[in-house]
This record gives C-alpha cells, sequence and structure tokens, in this order.
C-alpha cells in the first residue's frame, strides 16, 4: 500500500488551495548545479570551520587522534563514543535514556561529510546513535573523512536523505550565542568546543 508523506499532503494542498490561480498541479523546482572554482575543498573547509569557532587537525591514525584527545580535554573523566574506531570511557550504544548523558564531557562523533562553504558537517541519528550526544556534550570531537567534502549547499542537499533518517543537522562549529549584552558565549545550548579530525574510516 503507498503512503503519502505529510510534506506531499501540505504541498498538494497549497497548490489546490486557490483554483483562481493555479490552473494545473505545479511541478517542484529543479535546482541547477552551479558551477564553482576547481579549487581544493579541505583548506576552504578549514577556514570556514575556524570563523565558526572549530578547529581541525590531520590526524594519521587512531592512536594520534586519542593522544590529540588526552592533550586538548586533559581532565576528561566521561568520554561517550559513537565510533567504533575509539571506546572512550562510555559507548554511546549502551546508553538508553537521553539524560543519561548530561555528565559527558567530550563526545565522539563520525560525519558523513562535510561542506567546504560554511565549515559545516552533516550529522543523522545513524551517526549520533542518541541524538543529545551532540548537544549535550561538553565538547565534541568530529571525525571526518578528508574525501567526504562537498563544495557547497547545493551539493550537500543533493547528499542528504531525509527519508532514511528520522533526525538530521548540519552542525557548524560550537554552540555560540551573543544575545546578552553582544557578548559572545560558548556553550549556551550545546557543546563548548567542537574539533574535527581529518580520519578517514579504518
Amino acid at each position: 500500500m503507498e503512503t503519502t508523506s505529510s510534506r506531499e499532503v501540505i504541498l498538494k494542498g497549497i497548490r489546490y488551495s486557490n483554483l483562481f490561480l493555479i490552473k494545473q498541479e505545479a511541478e517542484a523546482p529543479q535546482i541547477p548545479v552551479f558551477q564553482r572554482a576547481d579549487t581544493p575543498l579541505k583548506p576552504e573547509f578549514e577556514v570556514h570551520l575556524q570563523k565558526a569557532g572549530g578547529v581541525a587537525h590531520d590526524v594519521s591514525s587512531v592512536a594520534e587522534v586519542e593522544t590529540k584527545l588526552a592533550v586538548l580535554h586533559p581532565e576528561a573523566m566521561v568520554i561517550c563514543s559513537a565510533v567504533p574506531e575509539i571506546a572512550g570511557t562510555r559507548k554511546v550504544t549502551e546508553v538508553h535514556d537521553p539524560h543519561e548523558l548530561a555528565d559527558v564531557d567530550v563526545g565522539i562523533v563520525r560525519a558523513q561529510f562535510g561542506v567546504a562553504e560554511s565549515g559545516a558537517v552533516w550529522l543523522t541519528q545513524e551517526d549520533l546513535v542518541v541524538d543529545a550526544l551532540g548537544f549535550l556534550s561538553q565538547h565534541l570531537i568530529v571525525l571526518l573523512d578528508p574525501n567526504e567534502i562537498v563544495s557547497d549547499m547545493h551539493a550537500a542537499y543533493l547528499r542528504v536523505r531525509l527519508d532514511e533518517t528520522a533526525f538530521g543537522c548540519f552542525m557548524m562549529g560550537p554552540s555560540a550565542t551573543a544575545d546578552v549584552e553582544a557578548t559572545l558565549v560558548h556553550g549556551a545550548q550545546g557543546a563548548r568546543s567542537l574539533n574535527i579530525f581529518f580520519l578517514p574510516p579504518m
């Protein structure tokens, strides 16, 4: 039995809401392919990540990731990992209630891809395992394959498959706000720091 998504129902209602103005069903617009200069994407990604408050690290092994992790967060007691490469002190697969992540010092996840024009990474429920890991962790470390960086959001949306996940988000740098007295504060609504480690899957 074929099911109709709520999005399709809403769009169909909009198309036929005014029969005097809309004589026939309108097709969704096609997104054009924008041509960009053939430049390396990784340096551009790093520049925009830094502007957003994040930091990128080139690493060659899991051991190097663990060494840098210890240097970046020497006082971390609870390290919750959602990646098989790093065990941490708590596996997110063993978390049954998001509230159990309230004491996480460092969360470790792997992003599916990055976006050069913004320095953002794409994370889904499958990557986070428990969605709250990306937001309750005091600090976040994201593993990213440097070969999985797309040029812009137009290219990114060609890879986003919301029909295959219950949750997905673009994350760009640590949480930040300057609403009060124009004072920049990190960690108000999420992680206080975000470090990207360029490491292909093992």
